[in-house]
């Protein structure tokens, strides 16, 4: 029997505390129609017995007080709501009870958001981990010691566990039915709940914004630079000489404010504005390639694909309703 101790933090997301439950309780289900015993133990844990969520709209009732639970086999960390720095503080209390089960064996998975509070116990310092695409800059900011793995939808490393933005936890869960149990649970487990149960990224879903949260006045202006222009092919050599940088003085500044080098970025601001035609216009694939400073048909379709795991055709048929096929 698997003990799967679903944490209640404040501020927290009902729903990824709710889902949790549900999706390892219905496994135990399962496991009964098949004639089988129920795997997992699951345990909804908190500082509290009754925890206020949502402004007091939602109260969710524990099983067992923190004090009470000395080890587990897995820790599921939901999602948190609202400001981040003032979620983590408003559960510190909760930080050591998760290193001690880890430290006694326990695995711990983290939902969407909820990678804020995993990685403040620590645990996450020089691994991989995956989050919400809409929180990764504030992420890296806050826990610069952790690798964020853009447009990831489930990472593992040394039995922690971690989910890509909203649903994507849904993925995680069903990886970990599948780890505890067998594939051909996790696909019953993806028929119920209608979920893709092998979808790796959530690039299509991203919207890039750039990383401007930074100090650095000039990389900001060259930042702003590219993307008024952005169906312009600027150099390298271009930005850094306009702004009076040194090139590789330029280039380091660049990806050390941003997090992407000069051309990355400027790929990234590229295909966000062909997303946005595609999304929201009639024009064709080269119409929108052209307008976004692109002159190469397979170069355009390999970057586009690179940056949202779609084709340039997939992603205006998926986004687009007044698309032409």
């Amino acid at each position: 029997m698997k003990t799967v101790s679903i944490l209640v933090p404040e501020s927290s997301v009902s729903q990824a505390i709710a889902d949790p439950q549900y999706c390892f309780s219905a496994v135990n289900q399962f496991l009964a129609v098949a004639g089988k015993p129920p795997l997992f133990d699951v345990q909804l844990v908190g500082l509290r017995q009754r925890i206020k969520l949502n402004n007091g709209q939602f109260i969710i009732q524990t099983d067992k007080l923190l004090k009470d639970v000395t080890r587990t086999d897995l820790v599921v960390i939901p999602a948190l709501f609202g400001d981040m720095q003032k979620a983590i503080a408003q559960n510190e209390k909760l930080i050591p009870w998760i290193i001690d089960q880890y430290s006694n064996g326990g695995e711990v998975a983290s939902l969407c958001v909820g990678a804020f509070l995993l990685a403040s116990t620590g645990l996450l310092n020089g691994k991989k981990c995956s989050t919400h695409w809409g929180f990764t800059n504030e992420f890296r900011a806050m826990f610069p010691k952790v690798e964020v793995m853009d447009g990831s939808i489930v990472t593992e490393e040394h039995r922690i566990y971690s989910s890509g933005g909203a649903n994507s936890y849904w993925n995680l869960l069903l990886y970990l039915v599948e780890k505890y149990t067998n594939r051909e649970t996790a696909i019953l487990a993806a028929k119920y709940f209608a979920i893709d149960i092998d979808r790796h990224s959530q690039s299509a879903f991203a919207m890039f914004k750039g990383q401007k949260e930074h100090k650095d006045d000039t990389v900001r202006l060259a930042q702003d630079y590219i993307e008024r222009r952005v169906d312009e092919r600027i150099s390298v050599d271009e930005l850094a000489e306009k702004f009076g940088v040194g090139r590789r003085t330029f280039e380091r500044r660049f990806k050390q404010a941003t997090n992407n080098s000069v051309l990355e970025y400027m790929h990234r601001i590229k295909i966000e504005t062909a997303k946005r035609s595609f999304e929201n216009s009639r024009k064709n694939i080269n119409e929108v390639m052209y307008t976004v400073g692109y002159s190469d048909t397979k170069a355009f379709r390999t970057i586009f694909k690179k940056i949202t795991g779609l084709t340039p055709m997939e992603y205006r048929n998926k986004y687009n309703k007044m698309a032409i096929p």
